[in-house]
């Protein structure tokens, strides 16, 4: 009798683009990847935390380097694809919570020209460039939960979220004959030091864990194992999908 076998979690040979990689989540995707195999250029605005990260990640023994870029400028996007990413993750985010009844148009356009704007064309810039080398590959959008509940004082944050899980779904309907799968990862409330503030807050916390089933908030390295996943041959019939990564929020 012959096994089958486990397809390759490995990413050895693959390039791979990480925007919003100087800290949090995009850290995390970028150190993944890297220790996965994959040469990582990890993107940002900020250079300092940007080149520190990259710096971090070759003191591992990984293959890494730094790009500085406004993934909101299409010119900036460009020069990022001016050679195709196997794998491209987006955990580049913008959040401004207020009322709905007291948000601001520029909180809205901010917002939305980073969360979705920006993240249509880097999927459009990606998938053109792979096109054009004739190959397949994986984009990997980081989104949220609230892309799939509504949340106090998220409208135009839920607003993002949600539409870039249709987003998704219908990139997946044009990319898969190319060969080239899309998909998003949806975690809960993960402690980065963009977050800090809301888990010092005990009732908040307290919150916080009564909504999480499993009953505690999330890490960065929550989120990492589904990054290498949805990058790999592993989820090679993957696409159009989301990666709930919310500890049972959105099964209630």
């Amino acid at each position: 009798m012959t096994l089958p076998r486990t397809p390759s979690f490995r990413l050895e040979g693959k390039r791979a683009l990480v925007t919003g990689a100087s800290s949090g989540i995009g850290l995390g995707c970028a150190a993944a990847l890297a220790e996965a195999g994959a040469h990582v250029t990890c993107a940002a605005r900020r250079d300092g935390p940007l080149t520190e990260a990259a710096e971090a990640l070759r003191a591992q023994g990984w293959q890494a380097e730094a790009q500085t870029a406004d993934i909101t400028d299409l010119d900036a996007l460009d020069a990022l694809f001016a050679r195709p990413f196997d794998v491209v993750v987006n955990a580049a985010g913008l959040a401004r919570h207020s009322p709905a009844l007291d948000t601001e148009p520029g909180d809205f356009d901010a917002v939305v020209n980073v969360n979705l704007r920006a993240a249509y064309f880097l999927s459009q810039r990606a998938a053109r460039a792979l096109k054009g080398a004739g190959k397949g590959g994986s984009v990997i959008h980081i989104s949220s939960q609230m892309g799939h509940v509504g949340g106090i004082d998220r409208a135009v944050y839920c607003a993002s979220k949600h539409a870039i899980e249709g987003m998704t779904k219908a990139m997946a309907m044009e990319f898969g004959p190319l060969g080239i799968r899309i998909n998003t990862v949806c975690p809960t409330f993960i402690r980065t030091p963009l977050t800090e503030s809301t888990f010092a807050d005990p009732e908040k916390r307290a919150w916080l864990e009564r909504k999480i089933k499993l009953g505690r908030v999330g890490q960065v390295e929550d989120v990492m194992g589904a990054v290498v996943y949805l990058a790999s041959d592993a989820s090679s019939l993957v696409t159009g999908s989301a990666q709930m990564i919310d500890g049972g929020w959105t099964a209630g």
